[in-house]
């Protein structure tokens, strides 16, 4: 079974978080670098305070049943190309202590925490290690689950058709 990573490697997740950041509203407004692959883009920019270019795997999604809960999935490497990292941008409102959920072709692949909120929205964030990438690479549907109270899950499919092709060619 795949576990997202404990604490500890949040801790430097958070920390990886914070030197790699870039901004999910420049990308969504970038069309130029834009490049599809089944449901997900390749989308290129420069974050804010970097000189050089980074890019990164995305799709937006909602939820079937609530048009009003999306999720941005994004998958990028780090800028010294030793990291890759999964991140996930929930809405406000969720319930941090219950993290964020991940079932992989009916496979439940455990939670990720949150480590932080800001104005739009919450981040999860994993080091992508590579029995999950495999997983996903081969996998068909994902389910993020963001839960909008202790016992209400709302499951977030995400297509994975285009995944591994669209890593294969993230810079």
């Amino acid at each position: 079974m795949i576990r997202f990573p404990s604490m500890r490697s949040i801790s430097f997740a958070a920390v990886v978080f914070s030197a790699f950041a870039f901004c999910f509203s420049a990308f969504a407004q970038t069309t130029d670098n834009n490049k599809k692959f089944g449901a997900w883009n390749i989308i290129c920019d420069v974050p804010p305070g970097s000189s050089s270019k980074q890019c990164a795997l995305m799709q937006n999604v909602v939820a079937d049943d609530r048009p009003e809960v999306g999720l941005s999935v994004v998958v990028l490497k780090t800028a010294d190309s030793k990291a890759r990292i999964l991140r996930v941008l929930a809405p406000l409102g969720v319930i941090l202590p219950n993290g964020l959920g991940l079932n992989i072709d009916g496979k439940d692949l455990g939670r990720a925490y949150f480590v932080r909120c800001m104005a739009d929205g919450c981040y999860a964030e994993v080091i992508l290690k590579d029995e999950l990438l495999t997983t996903m690479q081969s996998g068909t549907s994902a389910t993020f689950i963001i839960f909008a109270s202790p016992e209400e899950g709302i499951g977030i499919p995400v297509d994975l058709s285009g995944f591994k092709d669209g890593y294969a060619k993230l810079p």
